[in-house]
């Protein structure tokens, strides 16, 4: 089951709305709007003011590559829970800054990846047969065969700076053209690399040998200017150049410097490090380039997938849903049964936040079991989440959870434990001197320990706890105080080392306990400590 998100406290205006306010900031298939339309407001601002007025009381935002999310901008947004990128790249949004406001980032990693990789080869191949001087040459009248000979891809080397998404894509296509393939990527495996019948080599190998290379690799500070004059002069003078990722990675002087001084063989570009291109930059005319203007990803197909796929994780956030493709904040599990660990963990930290009387320091996790196949990333987050929220105001969700606890100092230790406990696989969340374990019983997650006792509690609604002397009528006297209070009790649960000794009552409870039947109940004889709790909406 999905993890609850934290939506903020709404603005009067989106108070009197039924229907969540949904932002389209940049033109958007057909396909993503109806999608979004069935159940949002879905408003397009035409225009700066226009948008900044309508985010005020917007949950979500969907963006292309022309709108740029900054800081001051989201600033404008204090009900937004989500920015979608129709698309990959997501340097136009000042991804920190929606991380500190909570709010998530995501994209479309795979709706336009065929498109990209097909278009990369097809720079390729105009480059190297020359197509788009020999359509000009044609529409003048001419025809001159021997000016345009060209070259084949059969036999020449591919080199691919980046095997990601994109650049696998690339790899298969160009294995179809009998093409040699080296990688270079630092976060590649050996494996995958073989399996696309490429070989793994350090960058300045790949520059030296390669007769086509094709950057597919995120724009970060160690590959922004990648491509420059030293990279440039590495290569063979016959090596074309295609970069279909981002701009920013090639140093275009640089490259007009090789281009006019015929020290590479071309040069194929569809991003730009300002779009559109400035009018007195050099690249626009320099020999043996093709410049598209950013198409890559501009196919019918591509732009009706990564509208569908962003839509629905706009819907999966205003359902309470974590994101399949959030970049800012911890992957969800695949599977269900993975989701149920994470909700697990998130309950077991709010409720050891409830029954604790002071902030915590720190914060210590256990994982037995099942839970030693499972990334902890997201367990953590969860974990922080419902912990920080019982003594947060504001929004707390796993987009800034793990930042929230830093920013408070609480540290949070983690330990994989591989000796049996009463159940194969069990979670547990230790804080403040309360422990709070669970694990998954019949397929739904179940809160079954808390301070050294054995329970059985559901993970939602309103709990009753009290830590007393197991003896005959505290069970009575409790029930009838809260049946004379109108408090209906769905459950009970008894947990206790041995007769007549400690023990600790759990009654789950359809409506919560009024404060004044809560201090009654903890000035019976018997009872040395009564808390109250709350879990899920």
């Amino acid at each position: 089951m999905p993890l609850a998100a934290s939506p903020p406290m709404p603005s009067p205006a989106a108070a009197n709305s039924t229907r969540p306010i949904v932002v389209v900031a940049d033109p958007l298939a057909p396909e993503g709007l109806a999608l979004l339309r069935e159940r949002c407001d879905v408003r397009t601002p035409n225009g700066p003011d226009e948008l900044r007025a309508a985010l005020v009381d917007a949950t979500a935002l969907l963006v292309r590559s022309e709108t740029k999310v900054t800081a001051a901008l989201l600033d404008q947004a204090p009900q937004l829970q989500i920015v979608g990128r129709a698309g990959v790249g997501v340097d136009n949004i000042d991804v920190p800054a929606a991380t500190a406001r909570g709010v998530y980032v995501v994209n479309a990693p795979t709706g336009n990846v065929h498109a990209a990789a097909e278009h990369a080869l097809t720079l390729a191949l105009s480059l190297m047969r020359n197509v788009v001087a020999a359509d000009a040459s044609v529409r003048r009248g001419e025809w001159t065969r021997s000016k345009l000979m060209g070259h084949e891809l059969r036999g020449k080397t591919l080199g691919l700076v980046g095997i990601g998404r994109v650049g696998s894509l690339v790899a298969r296509r160009a294995a179809a053209f009998e093409m040699k393939i080296v990688a270079h990527d630092p976060f590649a495996t050996d494996g995958l690399a073989r399996a696309l019948g490429a070989e793994l080599v350090e960058l300045d190998q790949l520059l030296r040998d390669a007769d086509v290379i094709s950057l597919h690799t995120p724009l970060t500070e160690k590959t922004r200017g990648l491509i420059g004059a030293a990279a440039l002069a590495s290569m063979k003078p016959t090596a074309i150049l295609v970069n279909c990722a981002r701009g920013e990675i090639v140093d275009l002087d640089a490259l007009a410097d090789a281009l006019e001084a015929g020290t590479i063989g071309g040069a194929a570009l569809d991003v730009f490090p300002a779009e559109p291109i400035p009018a007195d930059a050099r690249i626009r005319t320099a020999p043996r380039t093709i410049l598209t203007p950013h198409i890559a990803g501009s196919t019918v197909e591509a732009q009706q997938n990564v509208a569908v796929d962003v839509a629905k994780q706009v819907l999966a956030v205003i359902d309470g849903k974590v994101p399949s493709d959030a970049v800012n904040a911890p992957r969800p599990p695949a599977d269900e049964s993975g989701m149920h660990w994470v909700r697990l963990a998130e309950r077991a930290g709010a409720l050891a936040g409830q029954l604790i009387t002071a902030r915590p320091e720190a914060m210590a996790l256990t994982y037995r079991g099942a839970l030693l196949e499972l990334d902890p990333t997201a367990l953590r987050a969860a974990a922080a989440k419902g912990l920080l929220e019982t003594f947060k105001a504001g929004r707390v969700n796993l987009v800034n959870a793990l930042a929230e606890a830093k920013a408070r100092g609480l540290d949070i230790v983690e330990r994989r434990e591989t000796e049996e406990s009463r159940y194969p696989s069990l979670l547990e969340v230790a804080v403040g001197g309360t422990t709070v374990g669970g694990t998954i019983v019949g397929g739904e997650p179940r809160i079954v320990y808390i301070d050294g006792f054995w329970v059985d509690v559901p993970i939602d609604g309103h709990l009753l706890l009290t830590k007393h002397q197991d003896k005959p009528g505290l069970v009575g006297r409790v029930g009838t105080l809260l049946g004379g209070s109108d408090v209906n009790i769905s459950s009970m649960q008894v947990g206790r080392r041995h007769p007549r000794g400690d023990a600790l009552m759990i009654l789950t409870l359809d409506d919560p306990v009024p404060d004044v039947v809560r201090d009654q109940i903890g000035m019976f004889a018997d009872v040395d400590e009564v808390r109250t709790a709350k879990l899920g909406a």
